[in-house]
């Protein structure tokens, strides 16, 4: 409830009051009470109280006074008073006021009281008060006078002051009480405060007083409210009621309200009122309002039995309605960073642009009442060790071994509060990480490599990743450095001692010593000298291969961290080591003698290497110079085929600098190294050797968290007219689109990278002339927009039309229909932000998809696009009435006699409409004899008119070539006469004279698909020799697809040669890895989509035969085949299936070891036995969910068998033991650097993408895996522990006797028998994972339900069907001889969450399958969970309590997540208020009445969900329900029976029986006012 009922009194109360004030009516109302209460008619409501306080100043100073009438007789006089004046509701507004002027005056005197309590039920009788308007009044005036009394306590109770405190309570508040309300109180306060002023004794007792005072008001109050509670109060009031209850509660041990003792009575009188409101029967207020009203977490709670009792039915109900809100085992889910998206809790109502900046939140808190809560305050406040701790550690630990984006952690990080300016000081929200939750975890990782190390494995790579990511993290400052090294050193000393062996730990530290942070701490940090000793103290001998270079950097690592400290402070250097100084001399010796004169870089010998990366630590630029010495050894020469005047030099070329040399480089160096050589690459006259560009490239994919630079912007930065020159817009691009495109993408930064191209693209294509750099970043943003797989918005500012190219915007619009089909829509603000996209990106095209086209895209884009009115017709209308001019334009043009200086003319004269129609009259002229036409004057036009205009020739001459194909047929032309005409013709274009760009009209034809020659014509041209000579060419001098193993001499193709004659044209500057070739990448896979969508499958079959060597280049193969496989999913022929996957390169792909045999025969299928999928999920749970901790909850109670487990046998990313990693050996050789896994990015996305890839390969039904997914999920903890017990060496199996009512665990009550679980052969799969039994169970089920999230939407329905199956075949849900109570008890076992289960071996079926939703739902992205409801529709009509407590378990957890999508949450909440029905309903057929009450848990969570939506997140004060949740509530309660109904009262609209519809009424009202 919120603050509107107030608010509203606030604003009508002053006018009317202040009327009231000086009305004759209320001087003798006064009167009359006066009389009545023996108070004396000439004392005035302002004058001090004489009444005494206590009775031995009332024996002193009672003034002698007649007694006064009769209580009978009172209503008799106010009749005849009340006859005096003809307006009753004026009468009665006065008396009301007067009522609560009386209270205030007599509270603390008892017989004045009682007859106050008389007088109000007799005024009541006769219509003279009315409780709605009266106890809101009086407790809003009770409100006040505490207030006034307190205040001016705390004044003084000086005389003016007193004075205008007095008046300023007495002014008209939110009751409408005139000053004489609470002015007497304020100034019978002036006594104590005087009295105050002479000692304690006084102020002991002012207090006593003013405790007195408050008490006898609450007392006599709470008495007034238990009267008027008994009448039919509205609702608004019972609302205003409650909230001053509360808080009199909440707030009762405030010190003014003296000791418990005295609180006692209006104490129990409250709660006898909040026990009234709250009532069920009544319902007067939703017992809902006690849940989130906090009056359980008071502090002090007093000795009272009734109040305790109240707090502990309140905890009941909380935790029973805050289970609603969590899923099964949410304590497990994490992020585990095995797909592009990143999951995050997105607040409600964010735009698109706005959501670029938010901050992520992998992971949410869940508050008392089940919310998602997120904070840096609330992470600050969680206590280490706790079960919320080990998750966030878990998160980050598992984030620092697969190294995700560096913008996910940019977006998670917080600075830490040290290094922290004052200005930022205040708490971020959003955060859910601290500093020494990040501190931990790289201090665990550290751990974890160190113990990796002692144990003789290879993990060089490993500590290069890890280096790569500390260097960012301590930059970042997310973590405080001088912290990091005590707990370090605690760390290192105390539990894990003995690991530290080697000097790993200092090469660590000396990669980041000259991080500024790092300096700070050992220059002028108060502890220098004690941080800088406990550096030292990390220090070992590492004599372990003096020839190996790791061993040889290792040996000497401290001298160069000697060096360092050395120079960094003078009073740090007692403490050096003098023989690691000493060392420092054999460096500058082995530098002196070999190192500067060293220059057969590709031959150095294992030492020369290890010493040249110590140089690298100590003498970084002498290092850098070397190397770029090295790069520019060959000298330079002119730029062939150049004018005199035009004279450019260009570096010779020699060998790029090779990974194994470059990984061992400082950071230092590398950072050095990467300014030198953007200087030499962008800034420099010398045109840079591919040698050079190269070596950049593989320094920025080395260390993708600390090297990468967005190239734009940097540039942008450093001088603004680098962009300006063409040479080095033209290079940028070319590293782009050719070497750096999966890196931008694995940052994240793939959209900005769009947008700042779409910017090149722009300004250029109107432009004349300007084709080669155009061609290229149309090319590079092609390639963007296809690698893109999240939602994306087509501009930056997100407004107006697209400025994306014709063929760009149709590669967006396929695009999305990957993505949506694919991987779904993540987040619900894209859905409403998707049609305005689609606006931008139609309003500048034209183009109508087929419909063959269509019925592949998902419905979303479909229902769109399908009713586009397709412009082809009107196209070839426009033809033919352009056609003569456009054919005597060219036979003036392109005759073979034409003059050249006829270009001009053309150009200058002829209207763009009809130059749009050049090259389709050239057709028409060259009646397949392309020496028909002059290729000189047509070429030269080509080049001479903006790069737009061609790209609307490529598409008019599509258009006229297919027409004329098909007026050719009409004719009677022979077929194969018509395509070899138009092949020659085209052959004139693309191969003869190379004038126009062979990307391009390929997708301007596919896009005709339509048109049934279109696609035929494509396959001609794809299969002309010349292409497959020039793709063969291409593959020839690019080298190995994995360009950063290359260690030879780059080639540089001719300009001409590369680009043919229409790009090159009048550019001088050399390509680098630009080719004609190369532009097909994006292109050869989009042709196979649209083979399979026209089922041309032998067509497809062959492009991918004909090109699988060339789509090795392809910078997103992987994402390809991945994606292809999704989309057709149900439509590709086995064959084509296994061809796709040979693009992959299998041999590099971690595939299963028995998936081969599984595809190798499509002809005849057979599904894998559960072995196979057992071991796929025991592969992600391996690699790509995070690892347990060994004090997780998820930990056996065997203690001490699970430590072991945990830091022994537990795989450790990438070295998975034995059989568990199948397939071959190279797919899995310890952990890989970014750039050996490219695409799809991360080593867990790799592993999980290849699991999905063997799924969507297998020759067999969806259903038919889901259901052997489903069959080893449901039974697995009885399978483990069966075939585990050797294992364990105790016969843990399930509890075979245990069944219902006290259990319904045991394989032999679940639906699944065990003849249907045996099939899987499970005796290894424990010690292949390293977990405990009940650990890997719990594991399995995250990793299937991960799996299952992954796969298009017809795996989800086969799921959601399974899931039915299962639950509506758990026996005992429909065994109707069972009572209620068994019932009961049997679901709560059931809904345990299976980590509780499995320790207690209580696991079943029906528990796992919800646990196994819930993981599946907590990776669904939100568009996907529409398909839910398909489960619960399933189950109806659901006919008892217990079935319907399970659809609520199953749904009820998406309705928070759901919060931010309005139409879903609807739709889902209706869905669960209709099973309600079915078993509350009026006319439902449950076998047994069972009465409301007992799904009171049920009703709160429906209040509770309902203001979580309203909201938009945590719950509030003032937090309320949408006026249409209440409708749809009220539409269904109208179906119940009617005591469901009565719970469900205030979820309705009507302001006269919810108090949450008065709300939204009052604050219409007040909004109107």
């Amino acid at each position: 409830m919120d603050q509107s009922q107030q608010q509203q009194r606030t604003v009508t109360a002053p006018s009317s009051s202040r009327s009231y004030q000086f009305h004759p009516a209320r001087a003798k109302i006064i009167d009359l009470f006066n009389l009545y209460l023996g108070r004396g008619s000439r004392q005035k409501p302002d004058e001090p109280v004489r009444d005494p306080p206590n009775k031995s100043q009332k024996r002193v100073h009672a003034p002698s006074r007649d007694l006064p009438p009769g209580n009978e007789q009172f209503i008799v006089d106010f009749e005849q008073l009340q006859s005096q004046f003809n307006d009753p509701d004026q009468l009665r507004a006065i008396t009301e006021s007067v009522l609560v002027t009386m209270v205030l005056h007599c509270s603390n005197h008892a017989p004045r009281a009682e007859f106050l309590l008389f007088a109000l039920r007799a005024l009541f009788r006769i219509g003279c008060v009315n409780w709605d308007t009266f106890l809101p009044s009086l407790l809003s005036s009770v409100s006040a006078a505490e207030a006034s009394l307190n205040q001016a306590a705390t004044a003084g109770s000086s005389a003016t002051s007193s004075q205008s405190l007095a008046h300023g309570i007495g002014s008209p508040g939110p009751s409408g009480n005139e000053q004489a309300s609470v002015t007497p109180l304020a100034k019978s306060l002036e006594v104590s405060g005087n009295v105050h002023r002479a000692g304690q004794t006084a102020m002991r007792n002012s207090h006593r007083v003013r405790a007195a005072a408050i008490n006898s008001l609450r007392q006599i109050s709470c008495k007034i409210i238990l009267i008027g509670i008994e009448f039919n109060l509205k609702p608004v009031t019972h609302a205003e009621i409650f909230q001053y209850m509360m808080n009199w509660l909440v707030n009762w041990d405030r010190r003014e309200l003296g000791t418990e003792k005295s609180l006692a009575e209006w104490l129990r009188s409250c709660l006898e009122v909040i026990w009234l409101l709250v009532d069920e029967g009544k319902s007067r207020v939703p017992f809902y309002e006690l849940l989130r009203s906090g009056l359980q977490f008071i502090e002090n709670i007093p000795d009272d039995e009734a109040l305790f009792t109240l707090v502990m039915e309140i905890h009941r109900r909380r935790d029973a309605m805050a289970m609603h809100m969590l899923m099964l085992d949410q304590h497990l889910h994490c992020p585990t960073f095995g797909t592009h998206r990143i999951s995050s809790q997105t607040p409600a109502n964010v735009s698109v642009e706005a959501a670029v900046h938010l901050r992520y939140s992998p992971i949410t808190y869940p508050s008392v009442l089940g919310e998602p809560l997120c904070g840096e305050d609330l992470a600050m406040s969680i206590p280490q060790g706790s079960l919320d701790w080990e998750r966030a550690v878990r998160c980050i630990r598992h984030a620092i071994r697969t190294t995700p984006s560096p913008e996910w952690w940019k977006r998670v990080l917080v600075v830490a509060p040290c290094y922290r300016p004052s200005a930022q000081a205040g708490p971020i929200p959003g955060a859910v990480f601290t500093s020494e939750m990040i501190c931990e975890a790289i201090i665990d990782r550290i751990v974890e490599l160190l113990k990796l190390t002692n144990s003789d494995a290879n993990c060089w790579q490993e500590w290069l990743v890890f280096s790569d990511i500390f260097f960012f993290l301590i930059k970042s400052g997310c973590t405080d450095f001088v912290d990091f090294i005590d707990k370090l050193v605690l760390r290192l000393n105390g539990d894990d001692n003995h690991i530290l062996r080697t000097n790993h730990v200092t090469w660590l530290l000396a990669q980041i010593i000259r991080v500024e942070l790092v300096m700070t701490a050992l220059n002028s940090d108060p502890k220098k000298v004690e941080t800088t000793r406990k550096i030292l103290s990390f220090h070992r001998e590492d004599r372990t291969d003096p020839n190996n270079p790791q061993s040889v950097l290792l040996d000497f690592v401290s001298s160069c961290q000697n060096l360092r400290i050395w120079s960094l402070s003078a009073t740090t250097r007692a403490y050096l080591n003098n023989d690691q100084l000493l060392k420092g001399k054999q460096i500058d010796e082995w530098w002196r003698s070999k190192g500067e004169r060293m220059m057969d870089y590709m031959n150095l010998d294992d030492r020369s290497i290890g010493m040249f990366w110590v140089v690298s630590y100590t003498m970084a630029q002498p290092a850098c110079e070397t190397v770029i010495n090295w790069l520019s050894s060959a000298g330079v020469a002119e730029l062939p085929g150049l004018q005199p005047n035009e004279r450019v030099m260009m570096m010779q070329e020699v060998t790029p600098l090779p990974m194994s040399l470059l990984s061992g480089f400082s950071m230092n160096l590398c950072l050095k190294l990467a300014l030198q050589m953007e200087e030499a690459l962008f800034v420099s006259q010398v045109v840079p050797s591919i040698a050079m560009v190269e070596t950049y490239t593989r320094l920025l994919l080395i260390s993708p968290h600390s090297m990468f630079r967005s190239h734009f912007s940097q540039l942008a930065q450093r001088n603004a007219s680098l962009l300006s020159k063409p040479g080095v817009t033209l290079l940028v691009l070319e590293i782009l689109n050719y070497r750096l495109l999966p890196l931008y993408r694995y940052q994240g930064k793939s959209k900005t990278l769009m947008y700042d191209v779409t910017k090149i693209i722009s300004a250029l294509k109107a432009k004349r002339g300007d084709h080669r750099i155009f061609r290229l970043a149309e090319n590079l943003c092609m390639n963007l927009i296809l690698s893109l797989r999240d939602f994306f918005s087509v501009k930056r500012e997100g407004k107006g039309p697209t400025e994306f190219t014709e063929t760009l915007n149709r590669i967006t619009i396929m695009t999305l229909a990957i993505t949506i089909k694919t991987r779904g829509i993540s987040d619900a603000d894209h859905l409403v932000y998707l049609q305005t996209m689609l606006e931008q990106i139609l309003a500048t095209s034209q183009h109508t998809w087929s419909e063959k086209t269509l019925r592949h895209f998902p419905s979303l884009l479909r229902d769109t696009l399908v009713g586009r009115v397709d412009k082809r017709g009107l196209s070839i209308q426009a033809w033919q009435q352009a056609e003569t001019t456009v054919i005597n334009q060219c036979t003036q043009l392109l005759s073979p006699s034409a003059e050249p200086a006829y270009v001009m003319t053309y150009l200058s004269h002829s209207f763009p409409q009809h130059r749009q129609y050049l090259c389709a009259g050239a057709c028409m002229l060259m009646q397949g004899h392309p020496d028909n036409v002059n290729s000189a004057n047509l070429a030269r036009v080509l080049r001479e008119v903006s790069p737009e205009e061609v790209t609307a020739n490529i598409y008019t001459l599509v258009d006229v070539l297919l027409h004329k194909v098909h007026v050719d047929l009409q004719r009677g032309h022979n077929m194969k006469e018509i395509l070899d005409k138009h092949d020659a013709n085209l052959a004139f274009f693309f191969w003869t004279h190379e004038m126009l760009p062979l990307d391009i009209f390929l997708l301007a034809l596919i896009d005709r698909d339509d048109d049934p020659h279109a696609l035929i014509i494509a396959k001609i041209l794809l299969e002309r020799p010349e292409l497959m000579q020039r793709i063969n060419v291409y593959c020839a001098n690019r080298g190995p697809p994995e360009h950063w193993l290359f260690t030879q001499v780059f080639k540089r193709n001719e300009l001409q040669k590369a680009l043919g004659n229409h790009l090159s044209w009048k550019d001088r500057y050399p390509t680098f890895f630009d080719d004609i070739a190369a532009r097909l990448l994006p292109v050869i896979p989009l042709v196979v989509y649209r083979l399979i969508e026209n089922n041309a499958m032998d067509t497809a079959d062959k492009i991918l035969t004909a090109y699988s060597h060339f789509l090795a280049y392809h910078p997103l193969r992987f994402t390809f085949v991945r994606d292809i496989l999704a989309y057709f999913y149900g439509h590709l022929p086995g064959q084509l299936v296994v061809k796709i996957l040979r693009v992959l390169g299998l041999s590099k792909i971690p595939f299963s070891e028995s998936f081969p045999q599984y595809i190798s025969n499509p002809s005849s299928p057979t599904c894998p036995p559960l072995d196979y999928f057992a071991t796929l999920l025991l592969n992600l749970v391996n690699n790509v969910i995070p690892p347990l901790s060994s004090s997780s909850n998820c930990s056996s109670r065997s203690g001490s068998m699970a430590d072991m487990l945990n830091s022994s046998a537990r795989p450790l990313h990438g070295k998975t033991p034995g059989a568990s990693q199948p397939g071959p050996a190279n797919a899995s050789e310890g952990q890989k650097a970014f750039y050996q896994i490219q695409d799809p990015g991360t080593y867990t996305q790799l592993v999980l993408e290849t699991a999905v890839i063997e799924i969507l390969s297998l020759p067999v039904s969806a259903a038919q895996i889901v259901s052997s997914l489903v069959q080893i999920i449901v039974n697995i903890q009885s399978t483990l522990i069966q075939s585990g017990s050797g294992f364990h060496g105790a016969a843990n199996g399930v509890g075979q006797g245990s069944v219902l009512p006290t259990s319904p665990s045991g394989g032999s009550t679940d639906s699944m028998s065990a003849s249907r679980s045996s099939c899987m052969n499970t005796a290894s799969f424990v010690s292949r994972s390293g977990y405990t039994c009940q650990q890997l169970s719990c594991l399995l089920i995250q990793a299937c339900g991960l799996l299952l999230a992954q796969l298009p939407p017809d795996f989800h329905t086969q799921l959601y069907m399974e899931a039915s199956r299962v639950v509506r075949e758990t026996w005992w849900l429909t065994d109707g001889k069972r009572s209620q109570g068994e019932l009961d008890s049997a679901v709560g076992y059931a809904l345990m969450d299976p980590t509780w289960a499995a320790q207690d071996n209580t696991s079943t079926a029906i528990g796992n399958i919800v646990a196994l939703l819930h993981a599946f739902f907590s990776n669904l992205p939100q568009e996907w969970l529409d398909g839910t409801h398909l489960i619960i529709k399933n189950l109806r009509p659901v006919t008892s309590v217990a079935m319907l407590r399970v659809v609520f378990r199953i749904l009820g957890p998406l309705l928070p997540r759901l919060a931010n999508t309005h139409a879903l949450f609807n739709k889902t909440l209706a869905l669960l208020l209709s099973t309600m029905v079915d078993v509350f309903g009026k006319n439902s057929q449950t076998q047994a009445s069972v009465e409301a009450s007992q799904i009171a848990d049920l009703i709160d969570f429906l209040h509770h969900v309902v203001h979580y939506e309203g909201q938009g997140g945590a719950v509030q004060s003032s937090s309320k329900p949408r006026p249409d949740i209440l409708a749809l509530i009220g539409r269904a309660a109208d179906s119940l029976r009617p005591d469901v109904q009565h719970l469900l009262s205030h979820l309705r609209t009507d302001p006269n029986t919810s108090i949450y519809a008065a709300a939204h009424q009052n604050t219409a009202k007040t909004n109107t006012s």
